[in-house]
């Protein structure tokens, strides 16, 4: 039996992530904020941190102290947060996702393949709803899609995106990736990919109806993480795609 640390672990993906553990035969440890994270970085075989992206440079720094693997579930995450991953990635093994679901980890490889295929007179939009409480948009899902849609489109999505369309905006970008954001009730997370071309029109879609969706696939990814050597590593490669 190994130990998977919690970051957060009274939050909802926390309680979530403890019921998922448990489920694998495994065992749980976990802190809140203010609790001792070098100590469970000590304890724990791996980590699995959900909380926020201002906690993230000292679960990092712990993690690295300890050689203690972890799994980054965290979104909102700026670009210097993923410096900070990089970083610990030359010393322990680092997975960092916008999603732990198996199901969003294969959608994201289909939409690559997808975006690959057909040019840009098929235009791609990535659409999300969430429960009223998230706080950053687009959501971590939505940015992980887009980024797969730019990988098999070959382009940045940093400067092929359009979000927050409003008023007099003109016509579509041709070959842009679009961007909406919808929030409301107690939805876990509901995302479409929509492939518009010329008279035809392709979605593939994801409905997560439980976060234990999340919380199973950061478990197995924890589990597979303690395996690897030290580096940056991502959902994909748990499925082996």
């Amino acid at each position: 039996m190994t130990s998977i640390g919690i970051v957060g672990s009274q939050g909802r993906m926390g309680v979530a992530l403890a019921a998922a553990i448990a489920e694998a035969g495994q065992h749980h440890l976990g802190i809140d904020k203010g609790g001792d994270i070098a100590q469970l970085a000590i304890d724990a075989d791996a980590l699995v941190d959900f909380s926020s992206p201002a906690a993230l440079e000292a679960t990092l720094g712990a993690c690295v102290a300890a050689k203690t693997p972890i799994v980054v579930g965290t979104t909102g995450l700026e670009e210097r947060h993923h410096w900070l991953i990089d970083d610990a990635a030359k010393d322990i093994a680092v997975l960092q996702t916008g999603n732990t679901s198996l199901g969003v980890t294969l959608l994201a490889h289909l939409v690559r393949e997808a975006a690959a295929r057909l040019d840009a007179d098929w235009d791609i939009e990535v659409i999300e709803m969430h429960h009223r409480s998230k706080v950053d948009a687009p959501s971590g899902t939505a940015l992980l899609l887009g980024e797969a849609a730019a990988d098999g489109r070959a382009i940045d999505l940093a400067t092929c995106s359009e979000r927050g369309r409003d008023g007099v905006t003109g016509a579509r970008g041709h070959g842009k990736i679009g961007f909406a954001s919808l929030r409301g009730g107690t939805i876990a997370g509901d995302h479409d990919v929509i492939f518009a071309g010329p008279e035809e029109m392709i979605t593939l879609s994801h409905r997560a109806e439980n976060r234990m969706i999340f919380a199973r696939g950061a478990v197995r990814a924890a589990l597979w993480l303690m395996r690897q050597p030290a580096g940056r590593y991502a959902m994909p490669q748990v499925l082996g795609l």
